[in-house]
């Protein structure tokens, strides 16, 4: 296929993936309240959660429904990933690779998960820090964008085992070269974990950056495993 011709699948690809996030993005929408419940569970029954422009409201529930809409579609953007790059590989690579598409699926959904988890105690860990001297009044928007981001941050960065895996299916790196890299891979763990999680509090970057070390040393384990 000529170079034209994969741009103009790229791009229809795109559009099915862009299509299947706005209609997450509707169920998103629709189920904002409840999904503000839950988010704002962690903040004190004392704490005001307040809007401070006209149009905040509006912004943070689109946020909300955006993240919801990525999350219900990866199922479809993990497909149309597969179907694009499936024809670039060989009989054999596709027949290793394509079992770890939908174990893709279940690493973004355990990031998310974990994310759940280390919610409150991140929010915990950073209201301990408000005293006497300060009257805390918490921005909803602020607020939003750090567990919208926590949680996107946790479910994407959790898709690096099976990055690993299918690099090693079609023989680009080995479990020696990845023992034998693991200083370098622990400094990347860290620096990623700490810009990915945002707000500043040591729990999440603490957490993520646990869980992926665990991740990438029983990849590493399966890999070798595999004689590669």
């Amino acid at each position: 296929m000529p170079l034209a011709g994969h741009l103009a699948e790229l791009r229809d690809r795109l559009i099915w993936c862009l299509l299947a996030v706005a209609a997450g993005g509707v169920v998103g929408f629709a189920l904002a309240d409840p999904i503000f419940d839950v988010l704002t569970a962690p903040i004190p029954a004392d704490v005001p959660i307040i809007v401070t422009e006209l149009g905040a409201a509006f912004s943070v529930r689109l946020q909300v429904a955006v993240v919801v809409g990525v999350i219900l579609a990866m199922p479809v953007i993990l497909w149309h990933l597969w179907r694009f790059i499936a024809p670039g590989l060989t009989p054999s690579e596709r027949r290793s690779v394509l079992p770890w598409i939908p174990a893709a699926l279940v690493f973004f959904a355990l990031g998310v998960g974990v994310a759940y988890v280390v919610m409150p105690f991140a929010a915990a860990f950073l209201l301990s820090f408000i005293t006497d001297r300060f009257d805390p009044l918490i921005n909803i928007a602020s607020y939003m964008d750090f567990m919208t981001t926590l949680f996107l941050a946790f479910g994407l960065l959790m898709e690096f085992p099976i990055l690993l895996i299918g690099l090693s299916r079609v023989g680009i790196v080995t479990s020696d070269r990845l023992t034998r890299s693991r200083r370098m891979v622990i400094l990347v763990i860290a620096i990623f974990a700490a810009i990915a999680t945002p707000g500043g509090d040591l729990v999440s970057p603490l957490v993520l950056g646990l869980t992926l070390y665990l991740l990438f040393e029983g990849t590493v384990l399966f890999i070798r495993r595999t004689g590669r």
